[in-house]
């Protein structure tokens, strides 16, 4: 069975996108990062793709097929490297990074 670390690397805002596309409410309340996550937060799943606790329902739909190439098979040249990913909030978008964790990989963290 695979396992994955998913890690919160960056929370974006984007001012200018707000202000010239944002509804007159986002521009008046001012519309902050996402407060679902936390940078530097961190997620595991292991063996099936059941949405960890905390995990955003909109970033899940976005990226639940990025989790399951890495979970369940992912290519060679991606096994030992991150890879990076975010959800489609064009406003206040999140980058994730996915690690594919091998049996060699928790042997090397003891």
């Amino acid at each position: 069975m695979g396992k994955i670390r998913i890690t919160v690397v960056q929370r974006e805002l984007y001012p200018d996108l707000v202000e010239a596309y944002g509804s007159p409410s986002m521009k008046e309340k001012g519309l902050p990062r996402c407060q679902t996550f936390e940078d530097g937060q961190v997620f595991e799943i292991e063996g099936s793709l059941v949405m960890p606790e905390g995990f955003c329902s909109w970033a899940w739909a976005d990226l639940q097929r990025d989790f399951a190439m890495m979970l369940f098979g992912p290519p060679d040249y991606w096994k030992d490297q991150p890879f990076l990913v975010c959800c489609t909030d064009g406003f206040r978008p999140v980058v994730f990074r996915i690690d594919h964790i091998s049996s060699e990989t928790e042997k090397e963290r003891v």
